[in-house]
């Protein structure tokens, strides 16, 4: 007990502290010292990655930074990683012991994990084998699918298939990101929450394509011709940004309103040259008039980057964040802070809507964790 009161020691300037505040002060430095200890005697949270691609690199980057946590398997079909280590395909200057490994069955038969992390395709009727394989394995999902974040709309069968399987096995699923996840649906929820009455949201989201990827770059059409552009996004040969219609379905949920319609075009944004430097896409949710309305703007050459957001009400709430927020960074960090909120909600197929406040994890992730 010495030992912790050594521990606590106040600084020398701090030491004209009165007896009753010190004691306090000792108190709870006791209490932190056991808590940090049950901690510590935890086992860490065991994460298998499914998908190690460019965003399934950065989230594993950002799990290897942080404490109580592990990385215990990876799963990728792409043949120049399978196979490797880990470390490899990472570029980190060190091997991890964990070889990228095709097949699903082998790695969560050989591991107990306590999540996946789920970053394989933005489409729900392509990643749902890939996720009923998790569930049925025992395993919690968090996953970047963006029709996953809000699958009631568009793939209600495969959402109640999801749900019944997931609470079947104990298990809790959940897709989020950036945006969909927060910027466009969790976050607006969140500001409405001091609104005694809500008419007419409008959030846009302005995005310099230039300073992203190049398959965010591909996916919304720079360099096409206008008319290549129209033709590709007809037949879904390009997607544009996937899950606005999903953003605006998880939004009107929360404030319980039943749109008669989700409303969305996609324009294209021409470069001086005439070609497409990127596209311009609104969604309109209607109920009676337009209550809803999400204009995302990505194409290369945009002067401000930001995320206004406008709220008519009681009160109203006008906000503007600038720059926007960056999308590869939040949703890394957004995916890795979710892994505590997944693995202690109930089981089933939740959406950000139905979790606690989104919050950093900044501490040992089993101080999130209950257990």
């Amino acid at each position: 007990m010495n030992q912790i009161y050594n521990l606590c020691a106040l600084p020398q300037k701090k030491r004209n502290v009165d007896k009753k505040n010190l004691a306090i002060i000792r108190h709870n430095c006791i209490r932190r010292h056991f808590r940090q200890r049950k901690v510590e005697t935890m086992d860490k949270v065991k994460v298998v990655l499914y998908g190690v691609g460019a965003v399934g690199s950065l989230i594993a980057k950002l799990i290897l930074e942080k404490e109580g946590i592990e990385i215990v398997g990876a799963i990728d079909v792409a043949k120049e990683k399978v196979g490797k280590d880990l470390g490899d395909v990472l570029a980190l200057d060190k091997q991890l012991g964990i070889k990228v490994s095709h097949d699903p069955d082998a790695v969560l038969s050989k591991v107990e994990a306590d999540i996946v992390v789920h970053t394989t395709t933005s489409f729900l009727k392509q990643t749902y084998q890939q996720i009923v394989k998790v569930i049925e394995h025992g395993a919690n999902v968090v996953s970047t699918c963006e029709e996953l974040a809000y699958p009631y709309l568009k793939a209600p069968e495969i959402a109640k298939k999801l749900d019944e399987l997931a609470k079947k096995h104990g298990v809790t699923v959940l897709g989020t990101g950036i945006n969909p996840g927060f910027i466009m649906d969790t976050l607006l929820i969140a500001l409405t929450g001091v609104c005694q009455k809500v008419e007419t949201i409008k959030m846009t989201r302005v995005i310099d394509a230039a300073k992203r990827r190049a398959s965010f770059q591909n996916k919304i059409g720079i360099g096409l011709t206008v008319d290549e552009f129209k033709e590709k996004i007809e037949r879904k040969a390009i997607t544009g940004h996937v899950g606005i219609e999903e953003s605006v379905s998880m939004t009107a949920s929360a404030l319980g309103w039943e749109l008669d319609t989700i409303e969305v075009t996609t324009d294209a944004v021409r470069a001086k040259s005439g070609r497409v430097a990127g596209l311009r896409q609104l969604a309109r949710g209607i109920r009676n008039k337009e209550r809803i309305t999400f204009d995302l703007q990505a194409y290369v050459g945009a002067e401000k980057e930001y995320d206004s957001i406008a709220i008519e009400g009681v009160p109203s709430i006008h906000a503007r964040i600038s720059p926007g927020i960056h999308g590869d960074i939040a949703t890394v960090a957004i995916v890795v802070n979710s892994i505590p909120k997944a693995i202690n909600a109930a089981p089933g197929l939740v959406t950000m809507k139905d979790l606690p406040v989104p919050s950093a994890v900044l501490e040992d992730m089993r101080t999130y964790v209950k257990r």
